[in-house]
């Protein structure tokens, strides 16, 4: 028999009264909101309880998660529950001041109830509640997630609209924005022509990554605990023209670009330079590769006589580039490519790279370089996850050695990128291996060096081909073959977006001069192919927001840089189709 304690029942009583559920639409009665998923969605059949539960399917390098920040209070216990189905189902909390705790289910064909308990820590405030599945294992299902324990705050009402929003600097590519402080406010969010670019704590902040002689609109709201408010009043702004010229007016105002197979040969054949048509504004020689993957030592090796035949001599070689220069033509090394790993772990690997890169452009005479790292050249580190600050080597010490280059050779120096989009868009749902580990660690690896390069980058063309389906701004999946995969890559680099779903963590736009698109020439040259028609629909939106598909971009860019190809060799072999797809629309 228990020993009954004086009091005890009513203390139990007073601490049930007190709890409550700190998940906000865990049954998803109200769709997805607030959770952020990666690929998830409200079901009807099946459900635990209610009209509607969480379907998520997880993808081949994507879990599925789903998750949410609530409010809690600090040194206080909390139970997590919640009711799931399907195979490999987590259930878990992070950020939890103490031991992030999570719960799984190897099979549930019927719904089974999945709970664990933490202690937040003496300053916690904020825990984050997540379901995800495993990859590759199906769709799982889940409702009625709860989070019971102390009430997370006395705040019941969003805070009032802020007010005085008003510009201060403005730069080509930044405006600063400040407003009057907001009684209750904990945070705030800045949009920029409607979209959440921002959320500083203070009552300031500066919008980067403009394009100059542009004008924008700009609002702000103020959150707390129980939401946002409504947004302010809008103030314009126009950016002023660049006076440095951007470093990308050495180009036409719309360029061709393409990759010359000068250190090998396949089933396009050898193209010599000189054969290059005079449609070409960028040659790119593919490929320099390193003496080991991560030596940093580059070498650039042109293609024997016995495997092309009808290859020029050294001496062709170098006359050939310079009359290509002398016709306003750029002529650079592209470094990296399908077979070309480079990895720079070490400041000794970075400075060889700087090294050999150098040796390259001098003895050829080239106006610059091209990053094509593909494969595992680039990945991070686990929690590396701000790609504003990066800290994992390979992209630091490549960085590093860009920057170098760069300054080395001064404003003239012509510097490319062609990442696929898996290191690019795809850092739009995920960042490295992710706040909970699992996820591939070279999901969007490119873009801390974008960003960091973006002020002396001349041109990004991402490979819109190879792809898998990437998640657009719209939050629809996007396949190759067709004119929208196209602008939904490219609205994703003109218009921005936040990193791994993070509003707070925002990659800013380029600028269109900056950009131009990746595509196959021809249906030997790689997946993704679009004919001749495809690419017409695709610069007509883009660059007039006319001849659109379901896809809607968030602007028009007449300024877009313009195309380019794999490669000078296969448009060739496919009789010059994609040069003249180009020459026709822009004359």
């Amino acid at each position: 028999m228990a020993l009954a304690v004086p009091g005890s029942a009513a203390l139990s009583s007073a601490a049930r009264a007190a709890d409550a559920d700190a998940a906000v639409n865990g049954g998803f009665e109200s769709g997805l909101s607030p959770w952020t998923c990666t690929a998830g969605t409200t079901v009807t059949s099946p459900v635990h309880s209610g009209s509607s539960a969480l379907q998520a399917t997880p993808q081949g390098s994507d879990n599925a998660q789903c998750a949410q920040t609530v409010s809690v209070r600090p040194n206080s216990q909390y139970t997590l529950a919640g009711w799931v189905r399907g195979s490999y189902v987590y259930l878990g909390a992070s950020g939890t001041g103490t031991t992030d705790v999570s719960t799984w289910t190897q099979s549930a064909p019927d719904w089974q109830k999945l709970a664990t308990t933490f202690t937040t820590g003496a300053n916690t405030t904020k825990v984050t509640l997540y379901t995800h599945g495993w990859y590759g294992t199906g769709a799982y299902y889940a409702d009625d997630v709860s989070l019971v324990g102390p009430g997370g705050g006395t705040t019941t009402q969003p805070p009032t609209v802020p007010t005085g929003l008003k510009t201060g600097t403005v730069t080509a590519t930044s405006v600063g924005l400040s407003w009057t402080p907001v009684t209750g406010a904990t945070g705030y969010a800045v949009y920029r022509d409607g979209v959440k670019v921002a959320s500083p704590t203070g009552t300031s902040a500066t919008v980067s990554g403009l394009n100059p002689s542009t004008a924008y609109s700009f609002q702000v709201t103020a959150t707390n605990d129980a939401g946002e408010s409504a947004r302010s009043a809008t103030v314009t702004a126009t950016t002023p023209a660049r006076s440095d010229g951007g470093g990308s007016t050495q180009l036409p105002a719309h360029a061709l670009v393409g990759y010359l197979h000068a250190s090998f040969a396949n089933g396009s054949g050898y193209t010599r330079m000189a054969d290059v048509p005079d449609s070409w504004d960028v040659i790119d020689l593919a490929f320099g590769e390193p003496t080991a993957v991560t030596s940093g030592d580059i070498r650039f090796n042109r293609c024997p006589v016995s495997e092309c035949p009808n290859v020029e001599s050294d001496a062709d070689f170098q006359a050939a580039i310079k009359a290509k220069q002398a016709a306003g033509k750029k002529v650079l090394i592209s470094i990296g490519g399908q077979n070309g790993q480079v990895q720079l772990t070490t400041t000794a690997a970075r400075d060889a790279f700087v090294s050999s890169v150098s040796k390259i452009i001098d003895q050829y005479g080239l106006d610059g370089l091209d990053i094509d790292f593909e494969g595992h050249s680039l990945s991070l580190n686990t929690g590396d996850t701000d790609f504003k600050n990066p800290t994992t080597p390979v992209i630091v010490n490549l960085i590093s050695a860009l920057k170098t280059l760069k300054a080395k050779y001064g404003t003239k120096f012509v510097l490319t990128m062609a990442p696929e989009t898996f290191f690019v868009q795809n850092g739009y749902q995920f960042y490295g291996s992710g706040k909970w580990g699992g996820q591939d660690p070279r999901c969007g690896a490119y873009l801390p060096v974008i960003h960091a390069l973006r002020d002396d980058l001349t041109l990004l063309h991402v490979q819109d081909y190879n792809s898998g389906p990437i998640m657009g701004l719209d939050n629809q999946y996007h396949s190759m073959g067709g004119a929208d995969f196209h602008i939904a890559m490219t609205d994703m680099l003109l218009t921005g977006f936040p990193v791994a779903g993070d509003a707070g963590n925002v990659f800013p736009p380029l600028r269109p001069d900056q950009v131009a698109i990746g595509m196959p020439a021809s249906v030997n040259a790689g997946n993704g192919y679009v004919a001749p028609a495809e690419v017409t629909k695709t610069l007509d939106c883009l660059t007039k927001k006319t001849n659109c598909g379901s896809y809607a971009t968030h602007g028009t860019w007449p300024a877009l840089r313009g195309l380019m190809t794999w490669s000078v060799n296969w448009d060739r072999f496919a009789g010059w189709e994609f040069q003249r797809t180009f020459d026709s629309y822009f004359g």
